[in-house]
């Protein structure tokens, strides 16, 4: 039986993992939910699956928690930051899972790796931030980082038996979003709901604006450098509109492993809670005669520079790259709020990049300042009125 501990368990991720402890009651048992807002999802979660240990958002979150559950002795419920690390580093946990959304998930799964817990990691902001920190972390506590995002996760398949120095590229694969076909004319006009409407995935909303973006392919890239300790030039990103391929390694010898599936998260998440064991799910089987074609593109960077920043973010290495993350979460919660369009996404996170002076990544407490600057400039952009909202 392993003991999991959930962060971020009422997004798309923790219901889906959720979802995939249900089915294997006999092999895993929640011990620990972490949310943020949610609370009548979260109080459902609770009466289910029955954690000794929960946290909120705040305080008030929490009181109003208390009496939506039955009453239950042995049920703790902390708020805030404090509450998200103790859930992290919850003594009876075996694993965590890391899925809180952006930068606020990185402390959590510090934390975790501190307490010395295997991380299934879905928030790539925490490799994206710190990724030197917390790789140091993994290797002095003797844990292991598993790769819960798909793309990863294919990575780490392909990568299982063979020699990571005949590693020649990584080939990352994106779906290209909604707005593959779109000219920059029609980007300007882009609304909201348009970019929710991701063709292939269902995700929250901070991941499929990213998705609409290209950053959050951007995003990976870093995240694929630090899991697996290659360069930022052996790794390429290639649009993939089926979402079947959901990334390759291609090898010295010229061959080129890929991992296919149907796009459904709970296969990265089964096999990142059980690996190195395989869970029969209960999904449709990838049906390739009907499928038929599958298609590879360039992206477009004039269209989708996000993408392009966020290499340079990765090259330039430091602070640059919490910069990068920082001004992308501001500058897209201000599209989802239309105050800004679209296309002024991009133009952010250049901006805040382009005004930031780099500093090593050293200690948390640096990078966290970084974050903090990039936000409060990005805010102010935004508040001087410099976009119009279309």
């Amino acid at each position: 039986m392993k003991n999991i501990a959930i962060l971020g368990s009422t997004g798309s991720i923790g219901r889906n993992t959720l979802n995939v402890v249900e089915q294997f009651p006999e092999r895993f048992r929640v011990v620990a939910l972490a949310a943020g807002r949610n609370i009548d999802l979260l109080a459902e979660q609770i009466q289910r699956h029955r954690p000794k240990l929960v946290a909120v958002f705040d305080q008030q979150l929490a009181r109003d928690l208390m009496g939506r559950v039955e009453p239950a002795t042995d049920l703790h419920v902390l708020a805030g930051g404090e509450g998200y690390q103790q859930v992290a580093a919850c003594p009876e946990a075996d694993m965590v899972l890391s899925a809180m959304v952006g930068a606020a998930g990185l402390e959590p799964t510090l934390s975790a790796v501190r307490a010395g817990k295997d991380v299934a990691l879905a928030n790539k902001e925490t490799l994206v931030m710190a990724g030197a920190l917390v790789m140091e972390e993994v290797r002095k506590n003797g844990v292991r980082l598993l790769p819960v995002d798909s793309e990863h996760s294919a990575i780490f398949q392909a990568m299982e038996g063979n020699r990571r120095k005949d590693v020649k590229r990584i080939l990352l694969t994106a779906s290209g979003g909604p707005f593959l076909n779109m000219t920059m004319e029609q980007l300007q006009s882009v609304t909201p709901n348009q970019a929710l409407a991701h063709p292939n995935w269902v995700m929250g909303p901070k991941i499929t604006i990213d998705s609409a973006t290209l950053m959050n392919k951007g995003l990976e890239v870093i995240e694929a450098k630090w899991l697996f300790d290659e360069p930022v030039d052996k790794i390429e990103v290639h649009i993939h509109p089926q979402s079947v391929v959901h990334s390759m390694v291609e090898y010295v010898d010229g061959s080129v492993i890929a991992q296919m599936g149907i796009p459904d998260m709970r296969s990265p998440i089964a096999y990142a809670l059980a690996y190195p064991s395989r869970l029969p799910l209960d999904l449709p089987p990838l049906d390739l005669f009907s499928l038929k074609t599958l298609t590879f593109l360039e992206p477009d960077l004039s269209r989708f520079p996000c993408l392009d920043l966020a290499f340079a973010a990765c090259r330039t290495g430091g602070s640059m790259p919490a910069v990068l993350n920082a001004a992308n979460e501001v500058a897209v919660q201000a599209f989802l709020d239309r105050r800004i369009p679209f296309t002024g996404i991009a133009r952010l996170v250049g901006e805040a990049m382009e005004e930031h002076v780099v500093e090593p990544a050293g200690e948390l407490e640096e990078l966290l300042e970084a974050d903090n600057w990039a936000r409060r400039r990005t805010e102010e952009s935004i508040g001087g009125m410099r976009f119009q909202p279309s």
